[in-house]
């Protein structure tokens, strides 16, 4: 499973992909804007994009607009920490979008949802 983390907090992204490595023997690329990721999208595919709703630098929903054109079978897991898109309209603007939750979710709780959605795929 190829998993791509694009989270401006460093600090976050790496706890998220050190679970994803233990847990389910992921491949992860960790990313903190939207240059990164859209360079990343390009160089490789990946099964699941964990996405940071509000980013530093660039647009999240850039994001999942340019991956759902270069990698279309690639899902996205929203996560953010804001009431952004908390009425679920976030399925009608990203059509890749699988899950929306809240970046406090246990590390464990977003592995199990990574692979559910991977396997799904």
């Amino acid at each position: 499973m190829n998993v791509l983390i694009v989270e401006s907090r460093s600090e976050l992204s790496d706890l998220w992909a050190r679970h994803l490595q233990r847990q389910d023997g992921a491949i992860v690329t960790c990313v903190a804007d939207q240059e990164e990721a859209i360079a990343a999208l390009y160089s490789s595919d990946f099964d699941i994009i964990v996405l940071d709703l509000v980013l530093r630098q660039g647009s999240a929903l850039a994001v999942a607009d340019f991956a759902s054109y270069r990698r279309p079978d690639a899902r996205v897991i929203f996560v953010t920490n804001t009431t952004f898109f908390s009425d679920g309209s976030i399925f009608a603007h990203s059509a890749n979008a699988c899950a929306y939750i809240q970046s406090e979710t246990p590390p464990e709780d977003l592995a199990a949802m990574v692979e559910h959605y991977a396997a799904s795929r």
